[in-house]
This record gives structure tokens, C-alpha cells and sequence, in this order.
């Protein structure tokens, strides 16, 4: 088919396609001087793209003088794409236009019924419920839905979908969450991809690590894991397990997981208090770090101890909790020296539900970087938040469907 005339025309809209989504709205002789086409045939090719609804006319130019030309632009509510982050507590979805303008976003909780025979499909006819029902008030139909983009707190085999390892709270649910699953239980295109790798992507496109080169996104939260991009690119490695940090060592011989993440963090602040008998008293004033319920004071005088609560009151200046927090981002350093002595990266962005707090643990790891690193990246923060994940899906979504689009002008 190269070279014929057909395949030509193709090449010359899709040519016209990326001058509208890269300028925006623009006349037909614009269009002729950026992509260097004669009239006639940016002419013929935009009739051609308007009949297939992926560019439309925007009425007259305010020309100061002569025709006022008609002007064009990228039609990006033709079809929407979704991304979907399937998290150990939450599930959080985003539908998003072609230009990757959110549209709505919502979250839901993550239900898991333990032992349930039929979990599995459970969890996809709850995934397509929530999905029918955010179209339904959008009043949209699944043909208008070209591709949806699943993030999975596990490790996704590159070439078979499946998933190999997955978050404690969703473990036994790794054939629901594959990629055979959830294609045949959505009538569109589906992706999956670690959610980490999404939330790098993310942040790339739209978040803290814009133009950066070579940067890592740190996620500690249920899980801990790190995506790490290169000149726009994720690094994948073996069996898809780049960025697996959870599986890394520290000094005891605990996996880095267990050490960082929010149970973690909840096993170091009960140690902690244990030492510390004076945080017990029950006459503490109600910012204290435990929220002691008096009738289980005796049972368990941790029991709603939480990260949330321990975050809160060091923002409120709580010795306590500020020592606890001062030998945990020691630990958080510990796994930082070690990406950074590796890949030298010139950013690492902290994200996650307990990487997330920024505001408490930069100032922290920030000092012990500057006395203790041979090799010093930035370090800031998550800009997208609890969104990083549902926005690299919804790139990864569009990627394919724009692909998509140009392949089906080509056939």
C-alpha cells in the first residue's frame, strides 16, 4: 500500500492532525504554511477528517482585513478515554476528552470479599457498574469509549497481561485485575500497566517531573514501589520488574516494603509508643498522637493509631511524632541512597498516601541528603497527588487510541 494514493492522503491527515493538536485552532492556510501541503490537498484531506468527526469548523476568523477564513480544530470530544487506578483501598476513575482534559473524576471504596467464591467476578461486575454509571450522567455510550487504561498495584507481565505480584490486600485477585479479565469484561480497548510506572508517566506529562530527563517517582504507601522514566521513557527491565524497590534489603535482612510502608510506619510508631508509656496516659490532650478510646484502653491502647493521625500531629508539633517521623525518613534515605548512587537521577518525586506528605517529610530527608549523599537529586513531591495514577492511565489511553485512529485511516 506505500505509495499509493490512498496511503499518501493518510499520511497528509494524520500530518494535518498533529499541526491541530500541537497549534490548536487554525485556518486551512495555516495549515498549508506549518505542514508544508499544498492548499488542495490540506482542501480534500480536512473534508475527509471532518466526515470522520475528528476535526470540525469553529466558524470565521477575525481577520482585519479581505475573506475572513474558516477556522479548524481537533475535534477532542470525538471519542473519550478513561484511566482507572485499582488501588489496595480505593478506586479512583477519570474520564477524559482526546486533549486529556478531565472530565470527571470520582473515587470509590475498594471492597474486597475475602473467601467469596466468586470474588473475581464480583470485582469486574463492580468495575463495569461504576463505569455504566459515570456514562449514564455523562450521557455517553461505549462506542464513544475508544480505550480505557488500568493502573494495578503489581507487577504486570509485559507480554502476557498477567500479573505476577500484587499488593497484600488484593492478593488472590490477580486473575480479575489481568488483562484477559478486564478485556472481556469492557467492551473497548483495555491497557494495564503498574500503577507506580502510570503515576511517573503522570507526573511527567502533566505533573512535578515535566522535562526532566531522568527522574524516579517513589510511591510509599500500602505498597512501595518507584517508576523510572528516561527521555519520556519507563525503564521495564526483566519480567517488567524495574522499579520493584519492595523486594530491595535493608540492614536486618527485612524486605524494604515492610519496612516503609504504612503498616510499616505503624509498626515503628507502636514500637515507639511502647517505649514511651507517658504517650498512654489517657488524660492526653485530644491532639495527641493515639486517639485513646477510654473502654479500649486496656485491650489496645493502639488500636487507632493511624498515619493520618501521626502526620497530623507533627504538623502540630508533637515531640513524639516528629521522632517517630525523624527515624523513619531515615529509612525512607536509606532506599533513596541507593536509587541515587545507581541511577544518579536529577529528580525523585515522593508520592503515594504516606509519601504524599511532603510538607512534613521533604524538610526531613532533604537534610540528611545534603550531609549524607554523594549523589544529591531534587527531591519534591507529587504535584498530581492521589490523581498521578488515573492521569498516566488516561495518557497511556490516548497514546492508543490516537494510534488507533491513524491506523484506521491507513487500512
Amino acid at each position: 500500500m506505500a505509495g499509493t494514493p490512498q496511503y499518501i492522503r493518510n499520511l497528509n491527515e494524520n500530518l494535518i492532525m498533529d499541526a491541530l493538536i500541537t497549534q490548536g485552532t487554525m485556518s486551512r492556510a495555516d495549515i498549508s504554511r506549518q505542514t508544508g501541503l499544498s492548499k488542495p490537498t490540506v482542501s480534500l484531506a480536512v473534508e475527509h477528517l471532518i466526515d470522520r468527526n475528528l476535526v470540525k469548523e469553529m466558524g470565521r476568523a477575525d481577520n482585519a482585513q479581505g475573506r475572513k477564513a474558516t477556522l479548524i480544530r481537533f475535534n477532542e470530544t470525538a471519542y473519550y478515554v478513561c484511566g482507572i487506578d485499582i488501588g489496595a483501598t480505593r478506586i479512583r476513575i477519570a474520564l477524559s476528552d482526546l486533549n486529556g482534559e478531565i472530565i470527571d473524576y470520582r473515587t470509590y471504596p475498594m471492597v474486597v470479599q475475602e473467601g467469596h467464591e466468586r470474588a473475581e467476578t464480583t470485582m469486574l461486575l463492580l468495575l463495569r457498574s461504576h463505569m455504566n454509571e459515570l456514562l449514564d450522567e455523562h450521557h455517553l455510550n461505549w462506542e464513544q469509549i475508544q480505550c480505557i487504561g488500568f493502573g494495578i498495584p503489581g507487577v504486570v507481565l509485559p507480554d502476557s497481561g498477567r500479573i505476577n505480584r500484587i499488593v497484600d490486600p488484593l492478593a488472590g485477585l490477580e486473575q480479575a485485575f489481568s488483562l484477559e479479565s478486564l478485556s472481556g469484561a469492557f467492551p473497548c480497548e483495555v491497557i494495564l500497566e503498574n500503577d507506580v510506572n502510570l503515576a511517573a508517566l503522570g507526573e511527567y506529562r502533566s505533573g512535578a517531573a515535566a522535562g526532566y530527563p531522568l527522574f524516579v517517582f517513589f510511591s510509599i504507601g500500602t505498597g512501595t514501589g518507584a517508576g523510572i522514566m528516561v527521555h519520556g521513557q519507563l525503564l521495564r527491565g526483566l519480567g517488567g520488574l524495574t522499579g520493584e524497590i519492595a523486594e530491595m534489603l535493608v540492614e536486618d535482612g527485612r524486605r524494604l516494603e515492610d519496612v516503609l510502608s504504612a503498616d510499616g510506619l505503624m509498626k515503628l510508631a507502636k514500637h515507639y509508643l511502647d517505649q514511651h508509656d507517658e504517650l498512654l496516659d489517657a488524660d492526653d490532650d485530644a491532639g495527641a498522637v493515639v486517639d485513646i478510646n477510654e473502654d479500649v484502653v486496656a485491650d489496645d491502647p493502639h488500636r487507632y493509631l493511624t498515619p493520618e493521625k501521626l502526620f497530623e500531629a507533627a504538623r502540630s508539633g508533637e515531640v513524639e511524632a516528629l521522632d517517630i517521623l525523624q527515624q523513619y525518613s531515615q529509612m525512607i534515605a536509606s532506599a533513596l541512597r541507593q536509587i541515587s548512587v545507581v541511577l544518579a537521577p536529577d529528580l525523585i518525586v515522593l508520592g503515594g498516601g504516606v509519601g504524599g506528605n511532603g510538607d512534613v517529610l521533604l524538610p526531613l530527608l532533604r537534610q540528611i541528603i545534603s550531609e549524607q549523599f554523594p549523589v544529591q537529586p531534587q527531591l519534591i513531591c507529587s504535584k498530581l497527588g492521589e490523581q498521578a495514577v488515573v492521569t498516566g492511565a488516561v495518557q497511556v489511553a490516548i497514546q492508543q487510541t490516537m494510534l488507533n485512529l491513524q491506523q484506521e485511516a491507513m487500512e
